[in-house]
């Protein structure tokens, strides 16, 4: 086999149509669009519309309920956190809060509060004092050596 002797699978690959190049093409004057009508026109999206017909998405009943002051946790991975004590971003002899994972940049901003969930592996002895934790993220802290609190979230301010 040659660089020469490269081909595509036949079938793999096909020419686009290049609509409003002239009549040889047999996609000329009006590409394809039809006469006249809304749809000929530039600009048009007709999304879920049926032609007046009641629209699918309103046919279907309503579903669901959306809590409307549900609370929004950051989540880190222990496994995250494991990573930043290695590469020193992280003290892991100080207590670890919401704050210094902020710091550190493991979570951009704490929204709700923090919440501690156990993918990954963690081997450090850390002191955390977060706003949720995992029942898995607890044990495996614990078994590391280390202790994470479950403080009450903060009010709102």
């Amino acid at each position: 086999m040659k660089l020469n002797q490269l081909r595509d699978n036949p079938g793999a690959t096909k020419k686009r149509k290049r609509v409003g190049r002239g009549p040889g093409s047999g996609m000329g004057k009006t590409a394809g669009r039809g006469i006249k009508g809304q749809k000929s026109r530039s600009g048009v999206a007709i999304n879920a519309y049926e032609g007046g017909q009641m629209p699918l998405y309103q046919r279907l009943p309503k579903r669901g309920f959306n809590k409307p002051n549900r609370k929004k946790f950051a989540v880190v991975n222990l496994g995250l956190i494991q990573k930043f004590v290695d590469a020193k971003k992280l003290d892991a002899k100080k207590e670890i809060t919401e704050d210094t994972l902020v710091e550190a940049g493991i979570v951009r901003r704490k929204l709700d509060g923090v919440r501690i969930l156990a993918k990954g592996d963690i081997s450090a002895k850390l002191n955390l004092t977060v706003t949720g934790a995992s029942k898995s993220a607890v044990e495996a802290v614990e078994k590391a050596g280390g202790t994470l609190t479950v403080a009450a979230a903060p009010a709102a301010e």
